[in-house]
């Protein structure tokens, strides 16, 4: 199946839609072409896998999603928001009400124990839950009072996702965050952000380059030289206590 056709108005439940999204990189004479002509739409409560390789763009992609960086040409629709002619104020703002970022790396503030990181995001958000609960949440109540160094990498994995949905986002973007972790470590992982998929009903988009991992999401979009080349549908999603890799 190819990557969906540009639709003028899409329908209600469409959280975030991208239209010709194209990203360019000048690197001295060089130009770099991260993104060719995307076009995609992502569907409230869905859970997303952006697959590919390294340097397919995925991150170039999931960073524009998050507004962490814009395109070159095309656009990207947050509900009814242009995110792609927002000024920097209102793309700040998008980031720190909507989404909820996850990385690779933890990001954790080494002399802040686990609670008082999630709590960093609780400070500052609107309708924020308290960091207790973010925890129980991903299983990491028995760590509330830990410092990062005392927690294991899929512990601390843990605590970065819970810090990320502690302002209950609408969206959850997730880079590789089993890239650093080993198969039973990142299932449980896996399973976080699927519970918080499954419960909160954010709208998740996970990027890997772990084929595997796909069979977990609703929706595949493979990507290859910056370009949607399938769109997948799953159906049925697998539990991440069965995914092999």
């Amino acid at each position: 199946m190819t990557s969906p056709t540009p639709a003028q108005h899409p329908p209600a439940d469409v959280v975030l839609s991208v239209r010709d999204l194209a990203k360019v990189y000048t690197m001295g004479e060089v130009q770099v072409h991260a993104l060719r002509s995307v076009s995609l739409d992502i569907r409230q409560g869905e859970l997303i896998v952006l697959l590919g390789p390294s340097g397919s763009g995925k991150s170039t992609l999931l960073n524009i999603l998050g507004g962490l960086d814009t395109p070159s040409s095309g656009s990207v629709s947050y509900r009814d928001t242009d995110l792609s002619r927002a000024d920097e104020a209102a793309l700040t703002s998008y980031r720190r009400n909507a989404v909820g970022f996850v990385f690779q790396f933890y990001n954790l503030i080494p002399s802040l124990t686990a609670q008082e990181n999630v709590a960093l995001v609780t400070d500052i958000a609107r309708d924020p839950m308290l960091p207790a609960d973010a925890l129980a949440l991903v299983g990491m109540s028995d760590r509330a009072d830990h410092f990062p160094s005392q927690l294991s990498g899929g512990q601390q994995q843990r605590i970065a996702i819970a810090r990320a949905i502690a302002k209950r986002p609408d969206l959850l973007l997730c880079d590789e965050p089993t890239g650093a972790l080993d198969l039973s470590t990142g299932r449980v992982v896996l399973e976080a952000i699927e519970r918080v998929n499954r419960e909160l009903g954010a709208t998740s988009v996970l990027i890997t380059h772990n084929v595997a991992i796909a069979a977990m999401a609703d929706r595949v979009f493979s990507l290859a030289d910056g370009q949607v080349t399938t769109t997948h549908c799953n159906a049925s999603r697998l539990p991440p206590s069965e995914i092999r890799w």
